[in-house]
C-alpha cells in the first residue's frame, strides 16, 4: 500500500501562492500516476491535476491552467502542487492520489487525508 500525507495548506488572500506537498510511504511512487483532487464545502471531489509516472505528461483542469503546476520527485517519494494567483473559488480540501493499473478496479488507488486551503478576498 501507499500511504499519502499532504501538507502546505493554509489561509491566504486572493492573488497569493501556496505550495502543497504530498509525502508517500509504504511503497515507492515511481510506478504511479500522481494526482491532486479537491473538494469544496458544497461540491463533490474534482480532479485538479495529474502527472505521469515519468513526469512527462501533465493534465490540468481548465480553471487552474496557467496558475497551478504539478510536479514530482520520485527520489524523495513526493509530489507537489504549486498554486499561484489563488482565487476564492480555489478554496477546498486538496487531496493527493496515487494510481496505477491493477487486475481489479481500484487495486492500486490510494488517497491522502487532505490539506485545507482557504482563499479569501
Amino acid at each position: 500500500q501507499v500511504h499519502l500525507v499532504e501538507s502546505g495548506g493554509g489561509s491566504v488572500r486572493t492573488g497569493e501562492s501556496l505550495k502543497l506537498s504530498c509525502t508517500a510511504s509504504g511503497s515507492a511512487i515511481n510506478m504511479y500516476q500522481m494526482a491532486w483532487y479537491r473538494q469544496g464545502a458544497a461540491s463533490r471531489r474534482e480532479l485538479v491535476a495529474t502527472i505521469s509516472k515519468e513526469g512527462v505528461t501533465n493534465y490540468y483542469e481548465d480553471s487552474v491552467k496557467g496558475r497551478f503546476t504539478i510536479s514530482r520527485d520520485n527520489a524523495k517519494n513526493m509530489a507537489f502542487l504549486q498554486m499561484n494567483d489563488l482565487k476564492v473559488e480555489d478554496t477546498a480540501i486538496y487531496i493527493c492520489n496515487a494510481w496505477k493499473m491493477g487486475s481489479v478496479v481500484n487495486e492500486y488507488d490510494y488517497w491522502g487525508q487532505g490539506t485545507r486551503v482557504l482563499v479569501s478576498s
